[in-house]
Parts: C-alpha cells; sequence; structure tokens
C-alpha cells in the first residue's frame, strides 16, 4: 500500500516505489545539476540500491495535481553512525521551486527519522553545488566537521550538514490517504 500526503501546497507527497525509478531519476536529471556532478553518471540500478539496498532506506516523491514526478528525495543510514539518517538525492524541477516543495521533501524525511528512531539527519553539499547550503542551513542544518561515507570524491570534498531530530519532526500526518 502507497500512502498520500497531501499539503495545502497542492502537491502531494509519498513514499517511492521500485517502480517510480524512473521518474525519480528524471526529476534529477531535469533539475538543473551543474555538469560535473556525479549526479549525471546515476543509473536506475544506483537508485535502486541506494532508495532500497538497506533497512531504513527509502525516498519521497513529490506529486504535482496532475500526477507528474516534481520533486525527491532520498534517505539511508549512515555508514559510520547507526544513530544517523544521511538526506540525499533532494531536487526539484525548476518550475516549482519557491513553492515550498523541497522543504516538505525534507520534512518527511526528518519525520522518517524522528519515527524511526534516528537521533539525526545528515546530508552533504557538492562543491559545485554550494548554492543550496544557505536553504538548508535555513531549514536548522549546520556544518559539522566530519565525513561524508556516500561521497563519490568526484568534486571535492562536500560540506557536510547535519541537524538533531526532535520528537515534533516525528509529526502524524493529518490528510494520509492510500
Amino acid at each position: 500500500m502507497t500512502w498520500t500526503f497531501s499539503y495545502p501546497d497542492g502537491f502531494a507527497y509519498r513514499r517511492v516505489t521500485p517502480a517510480d525509478l524512473p521518474a525519480f531519476l528524471a526529476v534529477m536529471q531535469a533539475a538543473g545539476m551543474d555538469p560535473r556532478s556525479a549526479w549525471h553518471q546515476t543509473t536506475i540500478s544506483d537508485l535502486e540500491q541506494s532508495l532500497f539496498g538497506a533497512p531504513h532506506s527509502g525516498g519521497f516523491l513529490a506529486l504535482s495535481s496532475g500526477g507528474e514526478a516534481v520533486g525527491c528525495v532520498g534517505f539511508r543510514p549512515d555508514l559510520t553512525d547507526p544513530r544517523t539518517l544521511t538526506l540525499n538525492k533532494l531536487a526539484t524541477l525548476p518550475q516549482v521551486r519557491g513553492h515550498g516543495v523541497a522543504r516538505h521533501l525534507v520534512g518527511e524525511v526528518e519525520g522518517v527519522a524522528a519515527r524511526e528512531g534516528f537521533r539525526r539527519v545528515l546530508l552533504a553539499v557538492s562543491q559545485v553545488n554550494l548554492s543550496v547550503q544557505p536553504f538548508y542551513e535555513g531549514l536548522g542544518y549546520r556544518p559539522v566537521d566530519e565525513p561524508y561515507a556516500f561521497s563519490s570524491g568526484k568534486n571535492g570534498r562536500p560540506v557536510v550538514l547535519a541537524k538533531a531530530v526532535t520528537p515534533a519532526a516525528a509529526r502524524p500526518h493529518k490528510e494520509a490517504q492510500p
């Protein structure tokens, strides 16, 4: 069963299924990431491993009112700290930026972290994508001096950010429907 969560922003959010991988990849590739980014080498197989390859891994899609995938995010446990959930692959289509889609996707991951007993969420910002760092800092993420276990190393050492998870992040969804 797939649950869809609707917000007042007019978009719906739901957990990613294996059938969603082509749409997830399409959003990543259309997001306008710098061509030097490792994202451009991502395959369906890579996504399958990242989103479904370990317990507590997964992702969310943001859907327009017409059902088109317009945003995505992934998450998986950190390799070095079992109390940390790693957020990755956050992307939105350019036409929906500024509507809260990325903020809601990050909130969904924070909710998973809180409900599943993780103490914090960690993410990495590539050296070729530093313009997004203020977005994450605006959501309460702060730079930490530690390695990012999933870094490809292609574009140098990423900026690693983390945020403590609070019980409030585990908020129940009021408008959930199967």
